[in-house]
């Protein structure tokens, strides 16, 4: 590996990593804040086109994973050498925590605000309301969904793995139904919105290790204490770092194993083929 090219990489998945997080978590902090969007629609978007603003952004640099369960998933199916894999890691968490700290130091005046005026204590149990704004909980605060441990693990495995199979569905040559690759970034972005619609209800929709631990590290450091890490079972751990690394191993085990080769192996024309080439012979 050149050192310039390694360097490249992680500047990249710093650089991605960060204004993904920075607008994303962003979109939270102003709903909870200042009441600014108003559904899960509107917040999924902001999600959706913060990727997709990152991604372009950064591709030339580090093929923009941003996430520690898509560096996996192409370590796993050979798109990506192992030895890379600390260095992408280290460098997606390096990017969201300094989008957690850039949010944290422009929202502080109107967050201390907020506790005020909700007489909320920062670090007690109520202050998971502010802190939702850094890390993700389950169940989701404020919403009516019953979510146990092992079901908010299968709903960010889910989540990840959905998303893991569009990027590679996305990108990958052996499918022609892809769009050009200018605008594959655009169509990851929905992938993320659509998702997150689907999943935020249970579990805030984390689906990135890295978008998670980051900025709930920041809100550790700032005085949410326990509230930061709430579930002393294991939760943080297993929901949303363990699940979404999972869910993406197997997107990439699935697509390697079952899809690319079903796509890639000759054979006969499909239905719609056939129908298409028919039609043309009678004219």
């Amino acid at each position: 590996m050149r050192t310039t090219s390694f360097w490249h990489g992680c500047i990249g998945e710093i650089i991605g990593t960060f204004i993904l997080v920075l607008f994303g978590c962003g979109s939270v902090a102003v709903s909870v804040l200042f009441g600014s969007h108003q559904g899960l629609m509107q917040v999924a978007l902001a999600w959706g086109i913060g990727v997709m603003l990152a991604i372009y952004l950064t591709r030339h640099l580090s093929c923009s994973h941003l996430n520690p369960a898509v560096s996996l998933a192409m370590a796993l199916s050979g798109r990506m050498p192992f030895r890379k894999l600390p260095a992408y890691v280290g460098a997606q968490l390096a990017g969201a925590l300094l989008a957690g700290l850039t949010l944290y130091l422009l929202f502080a005046p109107s967050i201390a605000a907020y506790e005020n005026t909700h007489q909320i204590v920062r670090g007690t149990s109520e202050s998971v309301r502010t802190a939702m704004m850094f890390g993700e909980y389950y169940p989701n605060p404020g919403g009516t969904a019953v979510v146990c441990l092992p079901l908010a693990m299968g709903a960010e495995a889910l989540g990840t793995f959905l998303l893991v199979l569009m990027i590679f569905a996305l990108t990958e040559g052996c499918n022609v139904g892809r769009p050009d690759d200018a605008l594959a970034p655009v169509f990851i972005g929905l992938a993320v919105t659509s998702i997150i619609c689907l999943v935020a209800p249970l579990t805030q929709a984390g689906l990135n290790p890295a978008r998670d631990f980051g900025p709930r590290l920041v809100a550790w450091l700032m005085g949410w204490g326990d509230a930061a890490f709430p579930d002393r079972v294991g939760g943080f751990f297993h929901v949303y770092v363990l699940a979404p690394l999972i869910g993406g191993a197997l997107a990439s085990q699935f697509f390697v194993r079952i899809l690319e080769p079903a796509m890639t192996r000759p054979g006969e024309p499909c239905d719609c083929e056939t129908t298409l080439s028919n039609s043309k012979e009678e004219k």
